[in-house]
């Protein structure tokens, strides 16, 4: 029964929320006697003004505004000074202040999110003040013991942040978290791969219950970026690292052909190899292979050789296309997902490379008249 009453009231006051339109906010600033107080909406790149109000003698306000798609966030301000909060939908929200200490010392009440704001702004305030302190006229030493400890209340920072995160990811104050900054640098950047889990927390919770929102497509964006620029770097570095062991210019593969004989790259040192990443499904396929055969019809008794790593999920369609092929192809079944296709950091097909007669990779993705021309300059 108990269980029942509870579902009941929580449905009635979903309900009660779902029905209004607008957010307030109220509450009073002391102090502030003929000041303008402007309540403002902070979107993703600009700031309007959504109210404002000419303060009298004991500083009330009283702002009501649109109820938001997406949770998102607003600020009060008098002058240049500003009180940030988080509005997710029909929320009753209370400010205290003095005109004196507005931004940095106020009561906020009736939005936890807002709360948790304001613990993330005063602590990061703090140490931006102690970062602004740092005189040019300090010795080095005196330098070097400030930033230190302005290094470990960084740390004790993201700390608290890194718990909001983890508390609730899909929260405005968890993305707020992520954007803060000190001297225009991001404490949390997905790029540092510590952070990236944080970033990617937030990212998943906006894009999965807010996909549509362009604060998550925003966030989802740059951690994608920061992934995929992970990858390329890691492919960059086992190439290099292929290479500074084996001596040579390039990453030996080792495939069976359509004979089911093994065949490596590497048996063809000595000749002008054509390394051809492609697929008989390409739409553009026929063509292709024509150019090829004209290549290897013109060259392959001088000493040129085409390697082609066939990337076709069809296993029938490649045999039955490559009967009279008379180079060397072969096929990797694990297709885009293969070894083969990281550490060659293929992007799209077909992809050429070209080695020269000493195994070194002498150009990538020439057009045909080009290639010709390097093949002539190689052999």
């Amino acid at each position: 029964m108990n269980k029942y009453l509870f579902l009941l009231v929580s449905v009635l006051l979903l309900t009660a929320c779902n029905s209004k339109t607008k957010f307030k906010v109220s509450g009073n600033i002391t102090d502030s006697k003929n000041q303008i107080l402007y309540l403002e909406h902070t979107a993703l790149i600009k700031t309007t003004i959504i109210d404002s109000i000419k303060l009298d003698d004991d500083g009330s306000f009283s702002f009501k505004g649109p109820r938001p798609e997406y949770p998102d966030f607003y600020r009060l301000r008098i002058g240049y000074k500003v009180i940030n909060f988080s509005v997710d939908s029909c929320e009753k929200i209370t400010i205290k202040a003095s005109n004196n200490q507005f931004s940095s010392n106020y009561i906020i009440e009736g939005s936890q999110t807002s709360i948790d704001i304001q613990k993330l702004r005063k602590s990061l305030t703090e140490i931006q003040r102690k970062v602004n302190d740092l005189s040019p006229d300090l010795t080095t030493d005196a330098r070097t013991i400030k930033v230190s400890a302005i290094e470990k209340e960084i740390e004790i920072h993201k700390e608290m942040a890194k718990k909001l995160i983890l508390q609730n990811p899909r929260s405005s104050a968890a993305y707020y978290a992520i954007y803060q900054k000190i001297n225009d640098t991001y404490l949390f950047s997905p790029y540092n791969k510590e952070d990236r889990p944080f970033c990617a927390a937030v990212a998943t919770a906006y894009n999965t219950f807010m996909p549509e929102y362009e604060r998550s497509k925003n966030i989802y964006s740059l951690v994608m970026d920061a992934i995929t620029s992970e990858r390329q770097e890691k492919n960059k570095q086992a190439w290099a690292d292929i290479v500074e062991k084996s001596g040579i210019g390039y990453i030996d593969i080792e495939l069976k052909d359509k004979n089911d004989q093994v065949r490596k790259l590497s048996e063809n040192e000595g000749k002008v190899v054509l390394i051809d990443f492609s697929s008989y499904e390409m739409e553009n396929s026929v063509q292709y292979t024509f150019e090829l055969r004209d290549l290897y019809n013109k060259y392959s008794a001088k000493g040129l050789e085409i390697y082609q790593v066939s990337l076709d999920r069809s296993i029938l369609l490649w045999k039955n296309s490559t009967e009279s092929i008379p180079w060397i192809c072969v096929r990797d079944e694990n297709g885009p997902n293969s070894k083969v296709v990281a550490s060659y950091n293929i992007q799209k097909i077909p992809t050429l490379f070209l080695l020269n007669r000493k195994g070194l990779i002498v150009g990538r993705d020439y057009d045909f008249k080009t290639l010709e021309n390097e093949i002539k300059k190689s052999l």
